[in-house]
């Protein structure tokens, strides 16, 4: 146990004592590691509020089902039961004749020719919620085998527009995302390199005087390890307090159409993602770097 302490006291000692030693390239691997970091989260947090948007159009994309005119409303009210065990439906509200005229009359109350309309020329209705708009024409279809639904109606056009988008947002955030990782990697790598090879007379020399491939290998992997930490603390810092003043930005402007997501809602799946990605490009980085001077 007393061994081991000592070796990875060791580590610690050579692996910080490394990053100040070659400080400007430290630096160069921690700016790498920000800007890399920065970009991803601003294309997450732009992925995670057009999804958000997204998901309270899809909220407002709603079934209405028309109850059976000769069904009376304790009977049309009974099948909401039914309607909420579809596969795909999230709830069902019930919106009785009097209520939809209320609501018909509303919209066009600065025409005043709706005042005399009798509620008994309308239908009981259920608005009905989904789930996933992208499974909406399924749905559609189970509705109508249910006896009572006189006939529902949803504006397809519109969720498939949905889904489309989504999809595409998605899409786009990922290969975005993926090609941002590798490049970074790259740069990571090859800037850690630079470092390698300025020390390589060092390796050489532990080679020769019996040091094993770990014992060389560990210092450099503590060094990345440190500065990828660093590089991902440092960006979520800076990527928490300009979403911060955009949201308060947009507030102020009273752009209440756009409801931006709270930092709080994704903070903490951001920060273990930026911690993990942080410690795979550090140690990747240092991995890659040195497996040229250690081949025997």
């Amino acid at each position: 146990m007393k061994w081991s302490r000592n070796r990875t006291g060791y580590y610690l000692k050579e692996g910080v004592s490394s990053i100040f030693n070659h400080s400007l390239m430290s630096f160069a691997s921690i700016c790498i590691i920000i800007a890399f970091l920065l970009i991803m989260g601003s294309f997450i947090l732009l992925a995670v509020n057009i999804n958000d948007i997204i998901g309270g159009l899809e909220d407002e994309n709603i079934i209405l089902a028309y109850i059976d005119e000769y069904l009376s409303e304790f009977e049309a009210r009974a099948l909401g039961a039914e309607l909420a065990r579809t596969a795909n439906v999230s709830r069902v509200n019930f919106i009785t004749r009097e209520e939809a005229l209320e609501r018909f009359i509303g919209r066009h109350e600065e025409t005043g020719r709706f005042a005399d309309v009798d509620p008994t020329w309308l239908r009981h209705r259920f608005e009905v919620f989904v789930e996933d708009i992208a499974f909406i024409s399924d749905t559609l279809h189970e509705m109508r085998t249910i006896y009572g639904i006189e006939r529902v109606n949803a504006n397809l056009t519109v969720a498939r527009a949905l889904v489309s988008v989504r999809t595409i947002v998605t899409g786009i955030s990922v290969v975005i995302i993926a090609v941002l990782l590798a490049i970074s990697l790259f740069i990571m790598s090859n800037t850690i390199k630079l470092a390698t090879y300025e020390r390589r007379e060092e390796i050489a020399i532990m080679r020769m005087v019996g040091a094993t491939n770990s014992f060389i290998r560990w210092p450099f992997i503590t060094e990345g390890f440190i500065l990828g930490f660093l590089g991902s603390m440092a960006s979520y810092a800076v990527l928490w307090s300009l979403y911060g003043i955009m949201a308060g930005r947009v507030y102020n402007f009273e752009a209440f159409f756009i409801n931006l997501v709270p930092f709080s809602v994704v903070s903490v799946p951001v920060f273990f993602l930026f911690a993990a990605i942080g410690f795979g490009v550090g140690v990747g980085g240092s991995g890659l770097a040195l497996n040229k001077y250690l081949k025997v």
